[in-house]
């Protein structure tokens, strides 16, 4: 994978809210691209324009005005049932909900969105359970969500966000429900998602600390980027991230 190259481009995007008479401009012509290997993280208050904006990267909501290339994609020229299979194809999600099935294990979590995908059910129950592993997670597969803390339920969700090995990761706040050991071990899993396999991974957070793991942050407020810029400690976080040991326990 070409670490240089964009995931994902837009030019332009433009979104507004009807408040009663009044309309609220929450995206002012915001050009963005995010690129194979990288953190971005997008930063800002609230109501600044940082979820509409991955909204409208992942094409879960669809601007006013302007355009998103993702993977060589148009996204907002797709009819809506290829834009949900480039979804499920070239996306994983993160939220600070955790958006987990009650009734599910852990590795049924995982394994749902694989068969989804038409991966075969052994392949998939291995993978899910591989993915689980990965972040730490091998001895609870049998877990359901209410016999899980907060940081294993979002370990989870990233299991079930990589297990599909996809190249755009969206985070939305996806630290904001845990405390700062758990918080720490989440962004360190995004961070070699983008390292180890290339993944374009673009995290809202409000969490200033998630800084030390970017190689690019963006400040968004009032519906237009702030600054823009690359971090000079990106290259010394990679080195020690590939030192840590495995993630188990945290």
């Amino acid at each position: 994978m070409n670490t240089n190259k964009a995931a994902i481009t837009a030019q332009g995007l433009y979104k507004r809210f009807k408040t009663g008479r009044t309309h609220i401009e929450v995206l002012k012509r915001v050009d963005f691209d995010a690129l194979h290997g990288d953190v971005t993280m997008v930063m800002g208050p609230s109501g600044s324009g940082k979820s509409t904006l991955v909204a409208a990267l992942s094409g879960l909501l669809k601007p006013d005005d302007g355009g998103v290339v993702g993977m060589g994609q148009d996204l907002w020229s797709l009819k809506p049932t290829a834009l949900d299979r480039f979804r499920l194809d070239h996306c994983g999600f993160i939220f600070q909900g955790f958006n987990l099935f009650s009734a599910l294990t852990a590795v049924q979590q995982v394994e749902i969105i694989l068969k989804y995908k038409g991966v075969p059910r052994r392949q998939a129950r291995d993978r899910a359970a591989q993915a689980l592993a990965e972040v730490g997670l091998g001895s609870r597969l049998h877990q359901r969500p209410s016999e899980l803390s907060g940081g294993e339920k979002q370990r989870v969700a990233i299991a079930r966000a990589l297990a599909k090995d996809p190249q755009l990761i969206f985070a939305d706040e996806p630290t904001s429900a845990l405390d700062g050991e758990n918080g720490q071990v989440v962004i360190r899993l995004l961070h070699r998602a983008a390292k180890q396999h290339g993944a374009a991974v673009i995290c809202v957070t409000h969490d200033p600390r998630l800084e030390t793991y970017a190689d690019r942050v963006i400040h968004l407020e009032d519906g237009r980027i702030l600054s823009d810029r690359r971090t000079e400690h990106a290259a010394n976080v990679s080195g020690a991230a590939h030192r840590q040991p495995a993630l188990v326990g945290a």
